[in-house]
């Protein structure tokens, strides 16, 4: 699957702030509230908002804010919703607890490696 342009440039961001496993799921035939999920997982809080960080700054430098932030800076998942898709910032035992990936099965799924 093709990433849409700010989905690609959301996760090479995420890629170069040393984020590790990451996987775009494509929502569209599942769902009507966002097209993508951009799951994320970085190994501590400070690593999170890192990752965070450096995808808020590459979208902010397209012109993307996000409609809205959860979590920042201080837990174990970070929310970015940017309404056509939403960046899941999660450190492993979080990822590993929540498997979006098995909640959302009927979407397609790309990893992302750069």
């Amino acid at each position: 699957m093709t990433l849409p342009a700010p989905i690609a440039a959301a996760a090479l961001a995420a890629l170069a702030a040393k984020a590790e496993d990451v996987v775009a799921l494509d929502l569209r035939s599942c769902a009507d509230f966002t097209d993508h999920f951009l799951l994320v997982t970085g190994q501590n809080q400070r690593q999170l908002v890192a990752i965070a960080d450096a995808v808020l700054d590459a979208l902010r430098a397209e012109g993307r804010r996000p409609a809205h932030v959860e979590g920042y800076p201080r837990q174990e998942w970070i929310l970015l919703d940017y309404s056509s898709f939403v960046v899941h910032v999660m450190t492993p035992r979080t990822r590993a607890f929540y498997d979006l990936e098995r909640l959302w099965g009927g979407a397609k799924r790309s990893e992302v490696s750069g």
